[in-house]
């Protein structure tokens, strides 16, 4: 039994503390393959990948045995002044992996510093292209990029920002492309048109200061898993070029075979001029990010005068055991055919995804990929008040069958590992039906305690 110690120095993110004292922390000891295990043995099924970053699974043979043989030879070292093969090696990989254009590659710790590294490297790019008056990015309306303060003032999530607006820079946003925002009648393509159209507007009247477009291609995460397609990147592209401002594509969680493909930008056939990665660079081992950037960009920084350089950094930049976790993953795509096995595994989570279909309470049915979800209605099709707590009780349904989800509001999603079986992604769907079922039964006063007196099944 989980017991909250309210004296617990720790503090734990992205978290309202005080909902420990009802629903304590879940204490888990080890993780094998696709599950999570309690102190007691208890298995739990990780259908989000904690928190989007496991690739292969939990405790993999093959990266835990390149991080002990790491351990054994260098552990850090500063990557100002000095280098070491991990690093290099990686940085060789990933140049390998990607479009032919992305040539360089600057290390980091974590996504929101990655987005950081981005904004900071388009912004005196421009500075010392003797173009100072490009100070404004442009991003899409409920885009997430981080909680650093550079990259939350391109976020447009209002839970993470509306606190700290006094710290933040002012940039402008276009509307979202999110297929789920949709007028009734609306086909798919005069949607994506309107909505481009808007941003090609708002672009026009700020050319002059724009540094950088910035998008999470294919899917919006933390505004709930919301998707659209390919075809809007590549006019994005197309757009960036005739107005000559940078494309920023921040892969951090679609990113490493998230989307079916090695990268979301693949599929439209583009390249940008910043890639962010991180999440799954290192298969959820170590925190590491990676800003990939092309040869005209890093020339602009290349001179004797120490202040053009990008004097940006923090003290595990390239951190080798991260980077031999990192090289660890990219064997195995190649090396057991990761992205072809993956296709099995979209077909299977398309066919559970269908049986939800007909159910009066699950709408916006949708995937990228290996990223799967839909949206809780109520039974005349709307959402729930945004102070409705059922996506709560539908994870600690979830969490009471074995299975780890946790909800974005009232959108369930699901990104499992790559080594998931068919059969688990069928059973996952099958708790989440379950959950939503017994959620909308309950009866909810406003506001709610996530368990108040409710007795789970």
């Amino acid at each position: 039994m989980n017991i909250f110690n309210s004296t617990s120095p720790l503090w734990h993110p992205c978290t309202q503390m005080q909902s420990h004292e009802t629903m304590p922390p879940i204490q888990v000891v080890r993780g094998q393959g696709a599950y999570l295990y309690k102190a007691d043995g208890t298995p739990i099924l990780d259908a989000i990948s904690s928190w989007w970053v496991n690739l292969h699974g939990h405790s993999h043979p093959v990266i835990n045995a390149a991080i002990i043989d790491q351990l054994g030879q260098l552990e850090q070292v500063m990557l100002a002044g000095f280098t070491h093969p991990p690093i290099e090696q990686l940085a060789q990989r990933l140049v390998e992996i990607t479009r032919p254009e992305l040539t360089r590659c600057f290390f980091a710790d974590s996504g929101s510093a990655a987005v950081e590294v981005a904004l900071k490297m388009s912004l005196q790019y421009w500075h010392q292209s003797d173009q100072p008056q490009r100070k404004t990015f442009i991003s899409l309306a409920n885009g997430y990029h981080g909680e650093t303060l550079g990259s939350l003032a391109v976020t447009d999530i209002p839970l993470f920002s509306s606190q700290y607006q006094p710290l933040l820079i002012k940039h402008l946003r276009a509307p979202s492309p999110d297929l789920t925002l949709k007028e009734t009648g609306e086909n798919d393509d005069a949607f994506l048109k309107r909505q481009f159209a808007a941003l090609e507007k708002l672009l026009i009247e700020h050319a002059e200061q724009v540094c950088a477009i910035i998008v999470e291609p294919l899917i919006q995460g933390a505004a709930g898993m919301k998707m659209y397609p390919p075809i809007y990147l590549t006019w994005l592209r197309r757009l960036c070029d005739q107005f000559h401002v940078h494309l920023i594509l921040d892969e951090i969680a679609v990113g490493f075979g998230r989307t079916g493909t090695m990268f979301a930008h693949e599929q439209a056939d583009i390249t940008p001029d910043f890639l962010c990665l991180s999440k799954g660079l290192t298969a959820g081992y170590l925190p590491m990010s990676c800003v990939m950037t092309t040869e005209n960009i890093y020339q602009a920084f290349y001179s004797p005068q120490v202040a053009r350089g990008f004097l940006h950094s923090h003290s595990f930049t390239g951190n080798p055991l991260a980077a031999r976790a990192a090289l660890a993953s990219l064997d195995l795509f190649k090396n057991e055919q990761v992205l072809d096995r993956n296709q099995l595994l979209i077909a299977a989570m398309q066919k559970a995804l269908e049986k939800l279909k007909p159910h009066p309470h699950i709408g916006h049915i949708r995937q990228t990929g290996m990223v799967g979800a839909f949206t809780l209605l109520q039974a005349n099709g709307q959402p729930y008040s945004a102070h409705d707590s059922r996506g709560q009780l539908i994870a600690q349904f979830a969490m009471n069958k074995g299975v780890l989800l946790r909800p974005i509001g009232h959108h369930i999603y699901l990104i499992p590992p790559y080594c998931i079986s068919a059969d688990e992604i069928e059973h996952i769907i099958d708790v989440a039906q379950q959950a939503i079922e017994w959620a909308v039964m309950q009866t909810l006063s406003t506001p709610l305690s996530p368990t108040g007196n409710i007795s789970l099944p």
